[in-house]
């Protein structure tokens, strides 16, 4: 029997963590597409809050978690950046949810990921990635932040841990279970 597939998306913002949060939780190697930012990104690319970052995905990551003999999941990671927006239509195709990883200390970079699922309909929670040095915030003050409403998930996680990251992803697929309609 051949394992039915399920398509998982992890995006966010510039520098929240995406390639990260697949890396940690694959079993296989991770194919990234991590490129060396370099002075041509300079005043396109937003840096506040992460200026000591060097690399940025370019197209996608991939990872792949088989949960059981009927089912694997297939992660892919949108790139953050504006520039790279293109292909997010195409990532997102046939996903039956999204994690869209928050960094609060960027908090305005995750409107556009939101804004992105919620207008496709396309199930999501949201993961705040917990830096090292980022402030805390309750989660009914990051729902109010991020204008999500009460039926969206928001959990903390670490995004280098597997499984913290683990954790956001079966929220996800309960999450996304809960929303979706059967299959017939």
């Amino acid at each position: 029997m051949v394992p039915a597939p399920v398509k998982i998306i992890i995006a966010g913002g510039f520098g929240a963590g995406k390639t990260t949060m697949v890396g940690s939780v694959s079993e296989i190697p991770p194919l990234t597409t991590e490129e060396l930012m370099t002075e041509a990104s300079t005043g396109v690319d937003d840096t506040s809050g992460v200026e000591r970052k060097q690399t940025t995905t370019v197209a996608l990551d991939f990872g792949r978690i088989t949960i059981s003999t009927r089912h694997v999941l297939y992660l892919f990671g949108t790139p953050g950046q504006a520039r790279f927006w293109f292909m997010w239509d195409d990532l997102a195709r046939g996903a039956i949810g999204t994690i869209v990883l928050v960094d609060t200390r960027r908090v305005e970079a995750s409107f556009a990921a939101i804004d992105f699922f919620e207008r496709r309909q396309i199930p999501f929670v949201v993961a705040v990635n917990c830096f090292d040095n980022a402030a805390r915030y309750e989660v009914n003050e990051i729902r109010e932040a991020l204008v999500v409403p009460d039926q969206v998930p928001i959990v903390m996680c670490d995004a280098r841990d597997r499984d913290s990251s683990k954790i956001a992803l079966i929220r996800l697929v309960k999450h996304a279970m809960t929303v979706l309609p059967a299959p017939v």
